[in-house]
């Protein structure tokens, strides 16, 4: 019985010495994992299985360090067991990973399954708004495909070569070529790839033709991803965090990335680099890029404040060299996945790469709209050939050239990653334009009025263009239907008008402006007929009836006098010098009386009219008794005036 009990106790202190050995892998597992050291994580998660031990947090330690490794193919097998195994434990991170790395291995039907279970489970996540708002997306980029013309770099390396940046008659692009190291570039934060920044004269064909940087910029960690200002006088690079040639580490254990600053010297060489401001030993800031004036720099960062693992934001460079306050892009641009690699063209699209807009696997290159500032425009993936199935960044674009270069690890390449070249032969189609016309009229009169202006105006109040009406009061005009905007109509003496208009379908749409006086009653004395462009006021022919056609006349004076309560009017009635004086003093009497009549019985105060008869005491021309005219010199006489009183 003794040897039962002391064999019992061997084996149970056997058996924890198993368990206490497995949980010592596992932490050191873990340890590699949240250093972003995955290939040795994969490794020891996958040791600890082979021992028979498995959990949820250990399958999806184990898909996250080959998604970030991007072996989409083993993360997608051990996903689908993390989901087969421990439905109940299963996040939605977990869901979307899988359904990226089932889309990156060509499985696009089983992905898509799995994305609407990321949907279903998802609230408020901008990554499930965007595959749910356009389910049919693959339709879009296959719009956008094959607009690029693609060749492999013929400076290649059996290494990792990417991040090309334009310099020169050339490129500046990152590698690991002299280090030997065969390291995967693993799009993350992870600085353990030490890369080195190379310079190359692409019209050259030899391979000596490829240079290291100054020694002042390589070092022997990490460098990547740069951008040279146009005079080729300033550079912007990224490099691990490190000071006096040893790295640093943050509480975690992390080497952080930085972006520095470097000046060329009177020698032609790199000078000393300077840190910037808003870099930090507690988070990355990586992958810099410039706008067009250079007034502004973009990057990648996962400072406190980003939506996902990673976030593009901007930060404005003063006069002085100093910098603002970095800016987040905003959640149109930004997902809860991963964005980076950022990149300005001289006509202010932004291109940069994500994981987190519906794409076709891994990275894919998306671009959007950004003039003056604005971050809202439409996403759009730029489609294949730019674009596949493995991780595509770092793309550049010299738009006046319709040339450029971006790397990818596609299966088929000579590296890890490699540079491809490209020529654009179809611009991508941005624009939804939405064809806008219409007519300027008076308010009252209805008049067209020629040479009114219409302005465009954007939700900050910015005139983003005009145009004026033509000789038929017409104006026609192309809106950006992917925003909000004011459209104004404007004119001397009228009060402006404006509508607005949203975001849109791109229908053809028709806006017809009816302006109206900005001080009616301001010219005391005046004409409001002239005013009104009024026309004759006709009676039949020894009557003093209003006719039916002159009804739409008087009405327009109606109009006028209910929109301005405090009008009054002194409605006076002429006729020419045909027939006897007396008479046409008489008729001439009856049909202003007849006119105010008509206004009263419209619902005009009585106490804002009168009226008066002239007869033929006030002629406009020659056409007096005698004088022989014709017909029309003397209907120039036959008028009714509106006269605005006091």
């Amino acid at each position: 019985m003794k040897y039962k009990v002391n064999f019992l106790i061997v084996a149970l202190l056997f058996v924890q010495g198993l368990v206490n050995a497995q949980e010592r892998l596992i932490q050191k597992g873990n340890e590699k994992f949240d250093s972003y050291s995955f290939s040795p994580a994969i490794d020891i998660y996958k040791k600890v299985m082979d021992k028979g031990y498995v959990s949820a947090d250990l399958l999806r330690k184990l898909g996250n360090s080959y998604y970030y490794n991007a072996d989409y193919t083993d993360a997608a097998e051990t996903y689908k067991k993390l989901v087969a195994d421990y439905s109940l434990e299963v996040t939605p991170e977990d869901y979307f990973k899988y359904a990226q790395s089932l889309k990156t291995i060509g499985e696009y039907d089983t992905s898509k399954s799995i994305m609407n279970k990321f949907i279903e489970v998802t609230k408020g996540d901008g990554r499930a708004t965007a595959y749910d708002a356009d389910r049919d997306f693959m339709s879009e980029i296959k719009e956008n495909s094959g607009r690029y013309n693609l060749r492999p770099f013929a400076y290649n390396s059996p290494y990792s070569d990417f991040a090309p940046s334009f310099y020169k008659e050339g490129i500046i692009f990152s590698s690991d070529r002299d280090t030997g190291n065969f390291a995967r570039y693993r799009h993350t934060w992870n600085a353990k790839d030490f890369l080195d920044l190379y310079e190359v004269n692409v019209d050259s064909a030899s391979m000596d033709n490829v240079k290291k940087l100054d020694k002042n910029v390589n070092t022997r960690y990490h460098e990547s991803t740069s951008v040279v200002t146009k005079d080729g006088k300033t550079m912007y690079f990224t490099r691990n965090n490190s000071e006096k040639r040893k790295t640093v580490k943050d509480d975690k254990g992390i080497v952080r990335l930085k972006i520095l600053r470097a000046v060329l010297t009177d020698e032609g060489i790199w000078g000393e680099v300077e840190d910037l401001p808003f870099n930090s030993d507690s988070y990355s800031t990586a992958n810099p890029a410039l706008s067009p004036d250079e007034k502004t720099l973009y990057f990648a960062s996962d400072m406190p404040g980003t939506f996902g693992a990673s976030d593009l934001y901007r930060v404005t460079i003063n006069k002085d060299r100093t910098f603002g306050t970095p800016q987040n892009l905003g959640p149109n641009i930004n997902t809860e996945a991963r964005e980076t690699f950022p990149y300005v063209t001289s006509e202010e699209i932004l291109y940069f790469s994500s994981d987190g807009h519906p794409g076709l696997g891994g990275l894919d290159v998306f671009a959007t709209k950004i003039k003056r500032q604005d971050f809202t425009g439409k996403v759009l993936n730029v489609g294949k050939p730019i674009n596949s199935k493995s991780d595509d960044f770092t793309f550049i674009f010299n738009e006046e050239q319709r040339t450029g270069y971006m790397a990818s690890n596609r299966e088929g390449g000579l590296g890890f990653d490699d540079i491809y070249s490209f020529t654009e032969t179809r611009p991508l189609a941005f624009d939804c334009l939405q064809k806008v016309t219409g007519t300027v009229r008076d308010k009252i009169s209805n008049k067209l009025l020629v040479g009114a202006t219409i302005k465009v105006i954007d939700e900050n109040n910015e005139e983003l263009l005009s145009t004026i009406t033509d000789s038929d009061g017409n104006y026609s005009l192309e809106l950006d239907c992917t925003k909000g905007n004011f459209v104004r109509a404007l004119m001397e003496g009228y009060v402006p008008f404006e509508e607005y208009i949203g975001i849109s379908d791109g229908k053809p749409k028709i806006i017809d402006f009816y302006l109206e006086r900005d001080n009616i009653t301001a010219g005391f004395g005046d004409d409001l007929a002239k005013l009104l462009q009024l026309s004759t006021i006709y009676f039949d022919f020894d009557k003093y009836d209003i006719k039916k056609v002159s009804e739409v006349e008087i009405e327009k004076v109606i109009a006028a006098m209910e929109k301005y309560p405090s009008l009054k009017l002194k409605i006076n009635s002429h006729t020419d010098s045909r027939g006897p004086a007396a008479y046409n003093l008489w008729l001439s009497q009856k049909r202003a009386e007849s006119t105010v009549n008509y206004m009263i019985k419209k619902g005009i105060s009585k106490n804002r009219l009168v009226s008066e008869g002239f007869g033929e005491k006030k002629l406009l021309n020659e056409c007096s008794d005698g004088v022989r005219c014709t017909t029309d010199r003397h209907d120039v006489n036959r008028r009714s005036e509106f006269i605005i009183q006091e």
